[in-house]
């Protein structure tokens, strides 16, 4: 390295944005993701004896896959070699490759290969890597925003093992917010800044997880604010709403905040209050709250809180999120009221969100059950000459387009995630199964 690429990575070191800069190296400095790197999760153990093995690191934006592929390179003894796959070709691959085998053959030394973005490889790039993961001249660490089940190869899948990494939590974003305000050395410790509480919770709540925007929103914050008479400069919440373009709603001089009304109009829509979730609603509109996000919660209300006791209810609510955003304001709090006065006034269920949160639970808890010969797929290559599909009965060849035939794996064939209530069109759902099965 000359000295003018040497003086080139110091001043790009310098310039870099927070989020870069802050980016920890140690894995004791890693904020969030403890349920894969607390001290007796396999990958903390795996990092710290450097005995890694090919992982992929699949999760949202901001959530820190590059930042513990970033740890790894500074903890393990390996070499550490980094392409992006949205730019790297097959010829970046054989470079990658050559110089893997070279680290093995002549120095007895492994080669991490990162890799972003993986799900940006096309089949045949992801089949290059194949052989060479699988013998072990490269250890794998891919990153990935998409889900790995349908976005990598499964060959490459199954010699890695998948960590998935969540969206941080409001008290792990305030950590990184005070880490990046206070540290000197990596952060903006040097400009004698100051966050106010209120702007501090209101940044951690509306990067919804990801850590790059909250960051990336102070940074802008602290270095367009002017200095106040105290000589500080102060991070308001005026200051912050603007620095990551979300308006500040505050809802009453009483100090009802943002969190307290969106909970009231969820409640009142649940408790089939249309007066009250109609209220709520204006008061949202009248300080400016984002539409998009009052039809989000609409949506999911619908969903989670009518079900199928009016499955219509998330027919209206999925409209009026379309609705307005071709619309806009002013006209789009009558679309609004109309779907959250509906969902209001629709009979209530939840027995489709229990159903989902106990078949997860069997899913996440048990060890994954083949599925039944009879239901799999007969039509794909050499399928039906492995009994695939082998007695499966027809439903629509039986009287009342029914027939009863096992469908769960074995083992769970016992289990029960929908019941529908007697609520609304449940009732009729629990009718026509009653009438389905009153002669098995």
């Amino acid at each position: 390295m000359d000295l003018f690429e040497y003086m080139r990575e110091q001043n790009q070191e310098k310039e870099s944005p927070l989020a870069s800069r802050l980016r920890p190296t140690r894995l004791e400095e890693v904020v969030g993701q403890q349920h894969i790197i607390g001290k007796d999760k396999l990958l903390y153990r795996a990092i710290k004896a450097d005995k890694l093995s090919s992982i992929i690191l699949y999760g949202p934006p901001g959530t820190g896959k590059t930042t513990l592929a970033k740890v790894i390179a500074n903890t393990t003894s390996a070499e550490f070699l980094q392409i992006n796959a949205t730019s790297a070709g097959k010829k970046d691959m054989e470079e990658v490759v050559e110089q893997a085998k070279n680290n093995q053959g002549m120095y007895g030394k492994k080669t991490i290969l990162f890799i972003d973005e993986i799900h940006r490889f096309n089949k045949g790039q992801q089949d290059y890597l194949l052989p060479f993961v699988e013998d072990g001249t490269v250890i794998l660490i891919g990153a990935t925003t998409e889900n790995p089940y349908f976005e990598v190869n499964g060959a490459l899948l199954s010699r890695s093992i998948i960590f998935e990494l969540k969206n941080l939590s409001i008290e792990d974003i305030k950590t990184l917010l005070l880490r990046a305000v206070n540290d000197v050395e990596k952060g903006m410790g040097s400009y004698n800044a100051v966050i106010e509480d209120d702007a501090l919770e209101f940044l951690a709540d509306v990067s919804n997880g990801d850590a790059r925007a909250a960051l990336t929103a102070i940074e802008l914050g602290i270095l367009t604010t002017e200095r106040s008479e105290d000589g500080k400069i102060h991070i308001t919440l005026e200051v912050a709403s603007e620095c990551i373009q979300k308006r500040v709603v505050r809802y009453d001089k009483t100090g009802d905040n943002h969190y307290d009304t969106i909970s009231a109009f969820i409640k009142s829509m649940r408790g089939s209050d249309p007066d009250a979730a109609v209220y709520y609603l204006a008061r949202m509109l009248y300080a400016g709250e984002d539409i998009k996000f009052i039809a989000r919660r609409i949506m999911i209300c619908a969903s989670e809180d009518v079900g199928n006791a009016d499955p219509m209810a998330l027919v209206v609510a999925t409209s009026a999120s379309q609705a307005i955003e071709r619309i806009g304001m002013p006209e789009a709090q009558i679309i609004l009221s109309q779907a959250a006065s509906y969902v209001a006034c629709a009979p209530k269920s939840n027995a489709a969100c229990n159903a989902i949160f106990d078949a997860m639970d069997v899913v996440r808890n048990t060890k994954t059950a083949p599925i039944p010969v009879h239901l799999q797929d007969a039509h794909y290559k050499g399928a039906g000459k492995l009994g695939h599909g082998d007695g499966y009965k027809y439903a629509h060849a039986y009287p009342k387009h029914y027939v009863k035939q096992q469908y769960l794996p074995d083992g769970l064939t016992d289990k029960v995630f929908y019941s529908p209530s007697d609520n609304g069109y449940e009732r009729k759902i629990k009718e026509h199964f009653r009438w389905l099965k009153e002669e098995e």
